[in-house]
């Protein structure tokens, strides 16, 4: 397959001139030249700013990510005020598991909640597989979406399986994540099986929207700091790979991501993905000789310190850009999602500056 139903995105890997596959960012994902830095924000479509809150005041969180028509405005809010390199879809990391016959729901200021979590084999069983037509939505917004955006690319995303595993097993958000090691160390024959299928719903959740048009894609293991190495390669490693490796074919950038992974990024960059995401904690020249030198990496920004003045910004900025050089390409991010509070003139400002002084230097060198 060499182009999406929109013609503009390469399948195979050989960018044409124009479109989203000569972006910036795509450009970066595939570590090759690129006139400036790419720059977009996990949550840029979302609680920072005001007209997003005006659309989901009276709309619940998962009937909005089921509507078309506001996923395609709420993710093209962040594009119209910001000018980042690429959009994420609007969408939620539960969205396929509700999709695939789980009794749950967003609560405000809680996050996901289950009403019967997952302990027993029966309960694996009551996860069904979906198919195209069990998240039509989705496919209907990434396809009004890509005619929207032009040459800016779209990315998709999806839970990976360990998270929603998490999720799942808990019932809900959790600190510690112990029912879900309890089932983990206790029962891994069940915990596999668990994995499995949430890896199968995963790869045909990104599936759908690789055929849509979705430029690229962001695997998020957002609890896998929770792990050990050697249980991420025992317990997660072999489901995240699934779902990664499950993709080669789609030919699209496959970025993986997640929160407190310093010491699992070489394994996580062993999952198959392209460009793989670091939070705040590890220094991007630290992560590359982690991750190794044939992979881009994305960060990593502390969304905290959008909070501080401006100067303490741009000097984070400075830096973070000078540390991106040592991988063979960068994406930049935060190293999480951006926080409710933060002022969305911020978040412009930072585009900009990524863009002016990296520009600056690509024409210096």
């Amino acid at each position: 397959m060499t182009t999406d139903t929109t013609g503009t995105v390469a399948r195979d890997g050989d960018s044409r001139p124009g479109g989203p596959a000569d972006s910036p960012f795509i450009r970066a994902c595939r570590r090759r030249p690129v006139p400036h830095t790419p720059v977009w924000f996990m949550r840029q479509a979302g609680r920072s700013l005001p007209e997003y809150r005006e659309i989901r005041a009276s709309v619940p969180m998962l009937e909005s990510c089921r509507r078309p028509e506001l996923v395609t405005e709420i993710t093209l809010q962040p594009v119209r005020r910001h000018g980042v390199d690429a959009a994420i879809l609007f969408s939620d990391i539960v969205v396929p598991v509700a999709a695939a016959g789980i009794d749950l729901d967003i609560v405000p200021g809680t996050g996901p909640v289950v009403a019967e979590p997952i302990r027993t084999a029966a309960d694996v069983e009551r996860i069904r597989l979906i198919t195209r037509d069990d998240v039509s939505y989705v496919d209907e917004a990434v396809r009004q979406l890509v005619v929207e955006l032009g040459d800016t690319p779209l990315i998709g995303f999806a839970g990976a399986p360990f998270t929603l595993a998490s999720y799942l097993v808990e019932g809900g958000p959790s600190r510690t994540h112990a029912k879900t090691k309890a089932l983990m160390y206790g029962d891994p024959e069940l915990w596999h099986a668990l994995c499995a299928r949430l890896a199968e719903v995963t790869l045909t959740f990104l599936r759908v929207q690789i055929d849509a048009g979705v430029s690229a894609v962001q695997l998020f293991d957002s609890w896998a700091g929770a792990l050990s190495e050697a249980d991420y390669r025992r317990f997660v490693l072999p489901h995240s790979t699934t779902v990664l490796s499950g993709l080669v074919s789609a030919g699209v950038p496959r970025i993986h991501f997640g929160v407190g992974t310093g010491e699992l990024l070489g394994a996580m960059g062993e999952a198959g993905a392209d460009v793989v995401g670091v939070d705040w904690r590890t220094p991007l020249d630290v992560a590359t000789g982690r991750i190794g030198a044939d992979k881009a990496v994305q960060g990593n920004l502390d969304p905290c310190v959008l909070l501080a003045p401006w100067p303490v910004v741009e000097a984070e900025v400075r830096r973070i850009l000078e540390q991106g050089r040592a991988a063979p390409g960068h994406v930049f991010n935060l190293g999480h999602g951006v926080l409710p509070e933060t002022d969305p003139e911020v978040l412009t400002r930072v585009v900009a500056l990524v863009h002016e002084l990296s520009s600056r230097r690509a024409d210096q060198g």
